[in-house]
């Protein structure tokens, strides 16, 4: 049976459709979930008996358990349950420009990037799309607020979920539904190249990252496996076709690991390869876990890096660090409650 949180409006209007009815009902029920919460389809009062029956019969409507929650300054960790018992990540980070919440889209990955602890747990399934939609419901309901910009960038890698990965976006994105808006939603891959081009083919103007890390391929490869199926003349060629396509400015997310990628010889190569590209640089100091060896890179470091950037004319930001006390690297959290 489906969960009624993984369809998408055009789905549940055809659903209509095919039951004789007006494909109006559809826009009724995306509001009586997305903007009244109802949590029964008993409580969608203006419909008739007859549909929630059949909604009853057709779908399933049921929530995320929260099993863990931590908190720091401007920051909540959600460890979340599973139907089938397996466990992801959300984390929600409040901004002055907004509320913020990085989902998961798979249960593990098996990308292999060496310093990220979702990737120690290598992958299990991938989510479907109600599962991705209910980590925004949930942040919701618990915390009482509304969240305005998306991130996937949790666990997994979302184009090794594509389809599902976008059926979520129209989700949250339809004006009658959570009705986030498609440039408050950023989605971040590290680098599945064919994805990129077909992403860059759909005409949504939803934000693309890339978790770049490098500026060449030897560390690259040395720090993430997929370099070596798509090595960085692929992947910028790539993201090059993207911003010709769409006419959008493209993230290069570079964790600054100590000793590995932040020398001023590696500024000086990320800045010659990004040179003239709609793009920007986010810098992110990186978020030390007991099972890696990888160390965060000294401060004096990461602003000598960010300035060598500038003065090579490439558009770059430091990220705020967020939750430090509160297991706030990729995966941390579900592999800490795992071991327990």
């Amino acid at each position: 049976m489906k969960n009624i949180y993984g369809i998408t409006i055009k789905d549940l209007e055809q659903y209509f459709i095919d039951k004789n009815e007006g494909k109006f009902k559809a826009t009724q029920v995306f509001e009586w979930l997305y903007k009244k919460r109802v949590k029964a389809f008993d409580d969608m009062k203006n419909i008739s008996k007859k549909t929630i029956e059949d909604l009853t019969f057709d779908f399933q409507l049921s929530e995320l358990e929260i099993v863990d929650k931590k908190s720091g300054k401007d920051v909540f960790k959600y460890l979340f349950k599973l139907e089938d018992g397996n466990t992801i990540e959300a984390v929600l980070m409040l901004h002055d420009y907004g509320n913020s919440l990085c989902i998961s889209t798979q249960v593990g990955c098996n990308m292999g990037c060496h310093f990220c602890e979702s990737g120690r747990l290598k992958k299990v399934r991938n989510l479907e799309a109600h599962e991705m939609v209910r980590q925004v419901l949930c942040v919701e309901e618990d915390l009482k607020l509304r969240i305005t910009h998306i991130v996937l960038m949790g666990i997994g890698e979302p184009f090794d979920n594509y389809q599902e990965v976008i059926k979520f976006i129209d989700i949250v994105n339809t004006p009658k539904g959570i009705d986030i808006g498609s440039r408050h939603i950023t989605v971040s891959t590290s680098g599945i190249v064919p994805k990129i081009k077909e992403f860059a083919l759909l005409d949504k103007q939803v934000n693309l990252a890339i978790s770049l890390h490098a500026p060449n391929n030897q560390i690259r490869s040395s720090i993430m496996d997929i370099n070596k199926a798509y090595p960085i003349e692929e992947l910028i060629s790539a993201v090059k076709f993207y911003i010709e396509k769409t006419n959008r400015r493209v993230t290069f997310e570079y964790i600054l690991l100590k000793g590995i990628n932040d020398s001023k010889k590696c500024a000086e190569e990320l800045a010659q390869l990004l040179r003239g590209m709609n793009a920007y640089v986010n810098l992110i100091p990186y978020n030390e876990t007991s099972h890696i060896e990888y160390r965060k890179s000294e401060k004096d470091t990461i602003l000598a890096f960010y300035d060598e950037l500038k003065k090579k004319g490439i558009n770059v930001t430091i990220r705020r660090e967020f939750g430090g006390n509160v297991s706030a690297a990729c995966g941390q959290l579900r592999s800490n409650y795992k071991e327990e």
